[in-house]
C-alpha cells in the first residue's frame, strides 16, 4: 500500500485512525453500478447535479456559442496572455464595432 500524504488541516491522530483499504481486483469484480445500490432519490440528485468542471446555465444568457475562423497568430497572441483570452478578444471586437 502506498503512503498517503496528510493534508495540513487534518490532525495526525485523526489521520492515523482512518484505515483506507487498497482497492483490489476483487473489489472491482464485485462492484455494482451506483444506480443499483443508492436510494433512487439520492441517485437522481447526483445525476441531475451538474458535472464537475461544468458551469451551470447562465441566469441571463448573454453569450452565443459560435464557430469562427481566426488566423493562428492572432489566436496565439491572445492565448499567450493567459486565462481570459476569450473575454479580451470579445472586448476588442466590441471596441471595433463601437469605433
Amino acid at each position: 500500500m502506498s503512503k498517503r500524504k496528510k493534508p495540513a488541516h487534518i490532525s495526525q491522530e485523526a489521520w492515523d485512525s482512518v484505515d483506507i483499504p487498497e482497492l483490489t481486483e476483487d473489489f472491482f469484480k464485485n462492484a455494482r453500478p451506483a444506480k443499483e445500490v443508492l436510494p433512487p432519490a439520492l441517485y437522481q440528485t447526483l445525476v441531475e447535479h451538474r458535472k464537475r468542471g461544468e458551469r451551470g446555465p447562465q441566469k441571463t444568457p448573454t453569450k452565443v456559442p459560435t464557430n469562427i475562423r481566426i488566423d493562428a497568430d492572432v489566436l496565439e497572441a491572445y492565448k499567450a496572455k493567459g486565462r481570459g483570452w476569450q473575454t479580451r478578444m470579445n472586448e476588442a471586437l466590441r471596441a471595433a464595432i463601437q469605433s
